[in-house]
């Protein structure tokens, strides 16, 4: 018979055993992770550098901006430790294994906090372009992050009260990094951090997508009458609305949404290191990778600044001057 692979074979009677896997599929998984760990925290490092560093960019949607990859970025950073969990033996003490969570749970919940602020500023933007630099200003975003990140370490500390009081007590064996979460606190988590802002979401872009439609076939009916070439641009730019706006959502429930009925199941209380684990962590994780492609790469300033960054025409003087809008 095969020998099991011990993850700390000294302890033979208490130690875990590590998944049997090929080693292509070990090299893959290793690989995969890596590379999406490196692009994630490389789009959203760039991401900040460019709204930090020029000056023309300090509006109250980039400082959202800002916050969303703020969070994306750390989860990106995050992302290397799935390579020591998904080998099957965490090998970084109990007390880490908690700590590793605790920041994984902040982030996500700041990321998806400050997606539904976007949501918002952009929902205000197109419904209410004459009242936006009343309603949405720097300070009160500023008040907004803060609050989105403040709840992001409350929520997930009040749940992981019991493995900081005593980590590692759900492990059966060494070599295992299991976390566990109440059935109530695990329903709060999946009510705030999923269903709330999925149904914010959904109904503010839906909203969005009417009021921009109405607003295209208004400037259309004006400028173009009621001609056939008119009526065709307008489907045009109706379907790229609908187009952008849905992606957000889609995307978001693609990523989030595997994780969260995980979550409603109570399956969740063994994070162990199985392929549908892996997943469902991944998809997770990399919905921070799409993030700056989906809300920044499609600015111009975006691909403008990126130029100058790798150019390192950012280290000029009165570089932080510069019009890139």
């Amino acid at each position: 018979m095969e020998e099991t692979e011990l993850c700390f074979p000294q302890l033979f009677n208490t130690s875990c055993s590590r998944p049997k896997r090929t080693y292509f599929e070990t090299m893959i998984t290793y690989i995969l992770l890596f590379c999406t760990s490196l692009l994630t925290s490389s789009l959203n490092l760039l991401v900040i550098i460019s709204i930090s560093h020029f000056r023309k960019l300090h509006s109250p949607t980039n400082l959202l901006l800002l916050s969303l990859a703020v969070s994306d970025f750390f989860i990106g950073l995050l992302m290397f430790f799935h390579i020591v969990q998904i080998n099957g033996c965490w090998l970084l003490g109990d007390s880490f294994c908690v700590i590793y969570h605790y920041l994984a749970y902040i982030f996500a919940n700041a990321s998806i906090g400050t997606m539904v602020m976007i949501s918002i500023d952009r929902y205000v933007a197109i419904c209410y372009p004459l009242h936006y630099n009343t309603k949405i200003t720097q300070k009160k975003v500023q008040i907004c992050v803060s609050l989105c990140w403040t709840w992001s370490m409350v929520l997930p500390g009040l749940n992981l009260t019991e493995n900081f009081k005593q980590p590692g007590m759900y492990n059966s064996c060494l070599g295992e990094c299991v976390i566990v979460f109440n059935y109530i606190g695990g329903l709060v988590d999946l009510i705030l951090s999923l269903i709330v802002p999925i149904s914010i979401m959904v109904v503010l872009y839906l909203r969005i997508f009417v009021v921009a439609v109405s607003q295209i076939r208004a400037i259309h009916s004006h400028t173009a009458g009621l001609t056939l070439h008119g009526s065709v641009n307008s489907k045009k730019s109706e379907i790229k609305v609908a187009g952008s706006l849905g992606v957000v959502v889609i995307v978001f429930l693609i990523c989030l949404l595997p994780y969260f009925c995980v979550t409603l199941t109570g399956q969740d209380t063994l994070l162990n290191a199985s392929s549908s684990a892996f997943v469902i962590f991944f998809l997770f994780d990399f919905n921070s990778c799409l993030n700056p492609i989906i809300y920044a790469l499609f600015y111009s300033w975006f691909r403008k600044s990126i130029k100058l960054i790798i150019t390192l025409r950012i280290l000029q003087s009165h570089s932080r001057d510069m019009d890139i809008l």
